[in-house]
């Protein structure tokens, strides 16, 4: 069902059609209205969202008087919360519908599931976030 999404997103596109089933089947679509927070900086990671509809803002807090600052925002076809399904640490970033935004949810507990019934997935997802990490690491030498 979610799987013609999920083949589009940078994060899965190296997944062979029996991955993307695998995963699409763990994906909860979700809708927020305009102001809803989609993730709290400071929160729990419960999972990863893959924007299919509407546009969100990142911001972050960068000091103790909870001054914000302004990562910029994220549209359909972008991967939100990825870091969480690798590890257990809070939200780096709080992340706010713009205007109507519907989701892909891929829960933490349903991904973990799925990776250890096919660890493929996982060697070709790490290669992907190291694609990702490389891409952003040459980005802030320029």
């Amino acid at each position: 069902m979610h799987e013609d999404t999920l083949k589009h997103v940078d994060l899965f596109v190296g997944l062979d059609k029996k991955e993307l089933r695998h995963i699409a089947n763990s994906c909860q679509e979700r809708k927020f209205s305009a102001g809803t927070v989609l993730m709290k900086q400071g929160d729990t990671g419960a999972g990863l969202f893959v924007i299919t509809s509407g546009h969100v803002k990142i911001t972050q807090e960068t000091d103790p008087d909870r001054a914000e600052e302004d990562l910029g925002t994220a549209g359909p076809g972008d991967v939100l919360g990825e870091m969480a399904l690798l590890d257990d640490l809070p939200r780096s970033a709080t992340v706010t519908a713009v205007d109507g935004v519907t989701a892909l949810l891929l829960p933490i507990w349903d991904f973990r599931t799925s990776l250890r019934a096919n660890p493929e997935i996982a060697v070709k997802l790490l290669a992907a976030l190291s694609h990702r990490l490389r891409k952003a690491e040459s980005h802030n030498r320029d």
